[in-house]
């Protein structure tokens, strides 16, 4: 099958050759005939298989013809889980659709506001965002979807991870019951499908692979390492097998800051990205690491979804994740489109439970491959001495400083107390939501 087959017009059809594409991936082949007809759809396929444009072609060909997008307001609406996969989407669409006459729109938070309600005054025909944006856009009257006439939820399971569940139904609330509702995913969960009932009418399911399988085109390998040693034995792989463009993951923001330091002063060009970076320094670090400029993207699973970085071919679990389907988002960022690349895991005794739960899921027993001289339990390796930021602070005393000493054995003030009623006494912010959720 050729995309000139699938009834596609002759300005994308033009786009689609300049991307170098003569033919449709599987489920593009299944979507976009599906979409065309005015189905819903729900479709599960693993990551890199081409899902974006499985949804992006066949839209711009039924938005082509009908009237152009009236002021506030928006006839087809993406929703995505975080701010690179929107504008992920967002380049799909301006590159896909640059030969037709349509209008397209990012919007997310992190960054000013005033360009994207500006955007909206005009009018868009295609708006991709984020759920916390777009409430807030529409909560100030800045957009209005009575001209709807599409809705897409991508990484609809991510979203729902994320804790966006109760934002989603806000917008559906104030959404036109009358239009066409695409749902694509990675996964297809229980959760999603009774998030479905209600949301999709009839809809064409769609999966052209096992759910949560791993991408054939990526070799995956475990390296048995002693906890305290895995920065060095990250740094050794790196520089030993000659890696020049490597996305580490790692469980938490703090833990990825920790990482880019130490390559840092290894001498290996680092950034972290995560949810508590600002908009344009998570930007400036993907650009630099695409680019070439950064040879070590150090992330949080924020990014497992929303990178697209072309023929990637390495990835690193510098620590596994705790649920398991994030193993198979994460080493999805490699073997894209058809590429090979490998996934190697750095796993410590104390993970043997995630990584069993990590190969019951993907029905398959990793390799354990051992780098000689990092093999785990190796005499004097858990004493490593860490490197000069990692190393812990000894405690301020200021009564030592004015020539006094604390009695023997008192213990710090409110010392008994939780961090967070500490903060609470001291007027600090409560809970709310999460620096990855606020999208």
């Amino acid at each position: 099958m050729s995309f000139a087959s699938l009834g596609l017009c002759a300005p994308l059809m033009t786009a689609v050759a300049e991307q170098g594409y003569d033919t449709p991936s599987p489920i593009q082949a299944r979507a976009i005939p599906a979409v065309l007809e005015g189905r819903d759809v729900m479709a599960a396929a693993q990551t890199g298989t081409g899902k974006t444009a499985g949804f992006t072609l066949p839209l711009l060909e039924r938005l082509k013809s009908g009237e152009r997008a009236r002021p506030r307001q928006v006839r087809a609406l993406v929703l995505t889980p975080t701010r690179e996969l929107a504008a992920q989407v967002g380049e799909s669409v301006a590159t896909y659709g640059k030969h037709l006459p349509l209008s397209s729109a990012v919007i997310f938070g992190g960054v000013k506001a005033n360009p994207q309600i500006d955007a909206l005054r005009r009018g868009v025909d295609v708006l991709i965002a984020t759920p916390g944006r777009l409430l807030d856009l529409f909560g100030q009257k800045a957009v209005s979807f009575d001209q709807l006439e599409v809705l897409i939820l991508d990484e609809a399971d991510r979203m729902l991870d994320m804790g966006f569940i109760h934002d989603i139904r806000k917008i559906l609330k104030v959404l036109p019951a009358k239009r066409q509702t695409l749902m694509f995913s990675a996964t297809f969960s229980n959760e999603i499908r009774q998030l479905a009932k209600g949301l999709v009418n009839d809809p064409v399911e769609i999966s052209v692979t096992p759910r949560n399988a791993a991408a054939t085109t990526v070799t995956q390998w475990v390296c048995p390492v002693d906890k305290q040693r895995k920065p060095a034995l990250l740094s050794h792989l790196i520089q030993q097998r000659e890696w020049h463009q490597v996305l580490v993951f790692t469980r938490t923001k703090h833990g990825a800051n920790k990482l880019t330091r130490y390559l840092e002063g290894a001498g290996i060009e680092a950034a972290a990205i995560h949810g508590n970076k600002s908009q344009n320094a998570r930007t400036k670090a993907l650009s630099g690491f695409k680019s070439g400029e950064i040879r070590v993207l150090v992330a949080t699973d924020i990014a497992a979804r929303g990178l697209d970085i072309d023929q990637l071919p390495q990835v690193v679990n510098f620590e596994l994740p705790n649920v398991a389907e994030d193993y198979v988002h994460r080493i999805g960022r490699t073997g894209r489109a058809g590429a090979s690349g490998q996934a190697v895991s750095l796993v410590s005794s104390d993970e043997s439970k995630e990584l069993a739960g990590i190969e019951r899921l993907i029905k398959q027993s990793l390799t354990r491959t051992p780098i000689a001289g990092f093999e785990p339990g190796q005499p004097g390796s858990a004493a490593e001495e860490p490197a000069a930021d990692e190393r812990p602070r000894q405690p301020r005393n200021d009564n030592a400083r004015r020539g006094t000493r604390k009695p023997a054995g008192q213990p710090p003030r409110n010392s008994d107390k939780p961090a967070g009623e500490r903060r609470r006494r001291r007027g600090g912010r409560g809970r709310g939501r999460s620096a990855n959720q606020g999208e």
